[in-house]
């Protein structure tokens, strides 16, 4: 099997995040939050890309802050998959009023700005990583659950699925075996996205103060802790904001090559 070259290079972009993500704690010369040297210290040979606005080895806090933003944006994501998917296919099966009662629920629930409602949530919660994980997720999965509905109200009228209904099987193995299978294709592009979306989303509402909090560190309570040193020529803040391009464009990247690897399940099986 031949990768193309911008896979390869999403592969090892990605890979490269996640490993340091999970062995954070072995790789950060300082612990996440010690304070280590003086005020926006410039690149030196303790502190590699220099020290935060009150000391911090900002490398310690880049590599601390992308393990907590890649944990919660891939927990959420999989929330939003699991809930979305699940019940965009549920409807799609059940039709009827089923459909219509969750297709209405979930279009009140998108008129409302996700920015907007996961503020307003989170302020009157305590904003603790599992509540920002289940907020996120559960918001997003509205997203999901139109594109798992659309895709499977196609594949539901498809002689396989037909066949499975004559043969007996309930709607358990009707999403599980016959539609998830043949939507994985989008569905896969999509998680890419989404994905995306949640380390965007998490850094948006750390940057507003809803987020991880001090002195916990996560992409976007790095770039609101650094702002300020923008105005004096300190790039601090723009580090984590080159980390979440990267890691959109790395992502990105590899959800298009597996979604070109998977396109003959476009098809369904005949």
């Amino acid at each position: 099997m031949r990768i193309p070259l911008s896979a390869l290079i999403g592969l090892f972009l990605t890979s490269l995040y996640f490993l340091m993500a999970i062995f954070a704690p072995l790789i950060a010369p300082y612990g996440m939050a010690e304070l280590v040297g003086g005020v926006w210290e410039p690149a030196s040979a303790e502190h590699w890309i220099g020290t935060d606005n009150i000391g911090r080895d900002l490398l310690s806090r880049m590599i601390y802050g992308g393990r907590t933003t890649i944990f919660i944006a891939t927990a959420a994501t999989l929330i939003s998959f699991a809930t979305g998917a699940v019940l965009g296919f549920l409807a799609a099966v059940m039709g009827g009023w089923a459909d219509q009662v969750l297709s209405r629920f979930v279009d009140l629930l998108m008129s409302i700005p996700t920015l907007i409602f996961a503020l307003v949530v989170l302020s009157v919660m305590p904003v603790t990583i599992p509540v920002l994980i289940l907020v996120m997720g559960l918001l997003d999965a509205t997203r999901v659950y139109r594109l798992a509905r659309a895709v499977a109200v196609d594949i539901n009228v498809m002689d396989y699925v037909e066949a499975a209904r004559l043969r007996g099987e309930g709607n358990g193995w009707v999403i599980f075996r016959e539609l998830l299978p043949n939507a994985l294709s989008p569905l896969v592009a999509e998680m890419g996205m989404r994905f995306i979306f949640m380390v965007l989303f998490v850094s948006t509402l750390s940057f507003l103060g809803l987020g991880v909090q001090p002195p916990g560190a996560d992409w976007g309570g790095i770039v609101k802790e650094n702002k300020d040193g923008i105005v004096y020529g300190i790039g601090a803040a723009l580090y984590p904001a080159v980390a979440i391009a990267t890691l959109a464009i790395s992502v990105n990247l590899v959800a298009d090559w597996i979604l070109n690897r998977t396109t003959s399940l476009k098809g369904g099986r005949g």
